[in-house]
């Protein structure tokens, strides 16, 4: 049952299809989530970096820690370290960080660096801060670095551990060193996000592809139900062998119409070759029988009185059926599809053989070299001369020139010619313009039909016209051997 699923040309569509927009989808679906993310991760990097940036600047203008505006929000977490990775300030409520290179949220937090020392972070307070002395002289500044930097972590804030994405922005005081101010941005928006569009894709694809498979399918039936159409019919033509039958044609005019306007030039060339051969097989039985019966009604009388015997009419009557046996089986072979041949000759010198001895020949022949097969092209010359002699009132003229690419062989008669209307129909099988003189001097209607399939199979022609003396000229015309 998998095979023959598989086998159909409708399931193998479908499959396709479906494949085909499985995979849009997924390098779809992966560019929206890489957009959305990048999206919101640089929205979190803005925010990130606008609360940095603002910090550092009132920490460069010498504004003590606790005063630091941006240490006051609850829903942000802001860490300011030293160059020794000290923390030196942070928010309020943080608990835990990570992602900024600090071993402690906030300063003198129990196991950190920023609480070893309390007279240094004494002194970096009072250097940074300014200074509440006697002269009360103005607080030391600090330049802000343009750059800033970015890292991904946590941190716990009122008992809530969150994402956050940390700007760092670096403010250098000339007496006390750099600081680094790092304050997050939540990344709760972009996992949210995210998290929704990967939910829906999980939920929207597979019943997307379900709509393309069913799509595809019924699409896919619809087209291919003419070729069902066509199958079918010819199964039935198949059983029944009737030829006569034709198969239906779509009004869509495209390939499947296409394919049925083909099946049925073929079944027709199909009838029209069997109907040939049936009626070949008929003629031919109707040609054989007039011989045999004569052969055994003189073998019959002669067995009956030998001194009646025809010896004679029977060996007449046996070349005339030897003679009809030999053409039907060139006939054969040349339906057959039997290859003439590579062979080279003179076409010039087989012509002058082949009218040598016979009265009222005249042969005027170049020499011409052809390619093929010897015999059948001597069969042809053989034929056109016993046609051409049967027909004439006196002479008979061959002629054998080179033309161009062609050798060509002109026979002419000075009989009645061939009628215009018939000048195609003479080389069909069993074809007589004069019945009774034709089946009495023992001719077939095979001479002629066997000449020009001879011709075609050499690749060359075989026509009649109008002679010059009022007869008939045939011309058989063959590619010339390079």
């Amino acid at each position: 049952m998998t095979r023959r699923w598989f086998g159909s040309v409708r399931s193998r569509a479908t499959l396709a299809a479906t494949l085909v927009v499985a995979v849009a989808l997924l390098a779809a679906g992966a560019a929206v989530l890489l957009s959305l993310r990048s999206d919101l991760t640089g929205q979190a990097e803005s925010e990130a970096a606008s609360a940095a940036r603002a910090v550092a600047v009132e920490l460069s203008d010498g504004r003590p820690y606790d005063k630091l505006t941006g240490l006051d929000e609850d829903d942000r977490p802001v860490q300011i370290l030293d160059e020794r990775g000290r923390v030196v300030a942070a928010s309020e409520d943080l608990e835990r960080v990570t992602g900024t290179g600090a071993d402690t949220a906030r300063p003198g937090d129990p196991g950190g660096r920023a609480g070893g020392d309390a007279d240094d972070d004494a002194d970096d307070s009072d250097d940074a801060n300014g200074s509440d002395g006697p002269d009360d002289d103005p607080a030391p500044r600090g330049e802000v670095d343009s750059d800033t930097d970015f890292s991904t972590g946590t941190a716990t804030i009122d008992g809530t551990t969150a994402d956050y994405r940390f700007a760092a922005v670096e403010v250098e005081f000339e007496d006390r060193g750099k600081f680094t101010v790092y304050a997050g941005a939540p990344l709760a928006a972009e996992r949210s996000a995210v998290g929704t569009a990967t939910t829906a894709m999980l939920i929207g694809f597979p019943l997307l592809l379900s709509v393309v498979a069913g799509a595809t399918w019924l699409v896919t039936r619809r087209a291919l139900s003419p070729v069902e159409g066509i199958r079918r019919e010819m199964a039935a033509i198949t059983a029944s062998e009737d030829l006569a039958r034709r198969v239906p044609v779509p009004a869509t005019h495209d390939e499947v119409a296409r394919l049925a306007l083909t099946t049925n030039e073929t079944l027709a060339a199909l009838e029209s070759s069997v109907e040939r051969q049936r009626r070949f097989v008929a003629d031919a039985s109707h040609e054989l029988r007039s011989p045999i019966a004569s052969l055994r009604t003189q073998l019959e009388v002669g067995a009956a009185h030998p001194e009646l015997l025809d010896l004679d009419g029977a060996v007449t009557d046996t070349v005339r059926l030897q003679t009809l046996a030999a053409d039907l089986l060139l006939l054969a072979r040349l339906d057959a599809g039997e290859r003439p041949g590579d062979a080279r000759f003179d076409l010039g010198a087989l012509a002058r053989e082949h009218a040598e001895g016979r009265a009222g020949v005249t042969v005027t022949a170049d020499e011409v070299p052809v390619a093929g097969s010897r015999a059948q092209v001597g069969r042809v010359l053989t034929n056109l001369l016993d046609n051409a002699r049967r027909h004439a009132r006196s002479a008979v003229t061959v002629g054998v020139r080179a033309e161009g690419e062609w050798a060509v062989v002109a026979v002419a008669d000075d009989g009645d010619g061939v009628p215009e209307a018939d000048r195609e129909r003479i080389f069909e099988r069993f074809v007589r313009l004069d019945e009774a003189r034709s089946r009495d001097d023992g001719g077939a209607g095979l001479g002629l039909a066997i000449a020009r399939d001879v011709a075609v199979r050499h690749g060359g022609t075989l026509t009649v016209g109008r002679a010059p003396a009022g007869g008939a000229l045939f011309e058989l015309r063959l590619p010339r051997a390079r």
